[in-house]
């Protein structure tokens, strides 16, 4: 049996922070780490902060059961430091919504409690995700539609290059739809190392 850091899919080296891993969720071995992480408050908009967790379990197992969405854990020099959610737009409920593409690809992020503030963690959590979805033939768009309250997801976004579509009425919030190409990315990155 393979060890869980064997089994990446992704990494990208930090310079001044580490190597970042993306691996597939093991549900048994991550239970507890998940379920810490969906009880902070700040976890609201995941929806889950009255779940027991079983419910985060079988929630997961839902989801890991749909040959359409996954999820991942992200880890930083072996620790685990984010879950990640990938899901095909067309074969979710997103699609209903607006005019998805076969090629579209969402993504559900939550980033671990800090253990000690490191300057522009979230921002290198984030922008190896986006490498990870960029690096994927087969993803053409990536599409997000956090809760429209979500001021700092929002931010996170539109520095990644993320284009505000509209706001859409889901059965369990108001969400700000946005789309991001791979042009729209490198234009952002580039962006951002012209003003280092």
């Amino acid at each position: 049996m393979m060890s869980l850091i064997e089994q990446k899919i992704f990494s990208k080296e930090i310079e001044g922070i580490g190597c970042i891993v993306l691996r597939p969720i093991n549900l048994k071995e991550d239970i507890n780490t998940l379920y810490d992480w969906v009880k902070q408050p700040y976890a609201k908009y995941w929806g889950m902060l009255d779940f027991s967790k079983d419910q985060v379990f079988d929630s997961y197992d839902e989801i890991e059961n749909n040959p359409h969405h996954h999820t991942y854990i992200g880890t930083l020099n072996d620790r685990p430091i984010f879950l990640m959610e990938r899901y095909k737009a067309s074969e979710d409920m997103i699609a209903k919504y607006y005019d998805a593409e076969l090629n579209d690809y969402g993504m559900h992020i939550l980033v671990a409690p800090a253990q000690k503030r490191i300057p522009q963690f979230t921002w290198s959590v984030f922008s190896t995700i986006m490498d990870y979805f960029f690096s994927l033939p087969y993803v053409a768009r990536v599409v997000v539609e956090p809760d429209a309250n979500n001021e700092k997801i929002h931010k996170l976004n539109k520095k990644a290059g993320f284009v505000y579509q509209k706001e859409i009425e889901l059965p369990h919030k108001v969400a700000s739809l946005a789309i991001c190409t791979k042009e729209n990315y490198e234009e952002a990155l580039n962006k951002l190392q012209n003003h280092e």
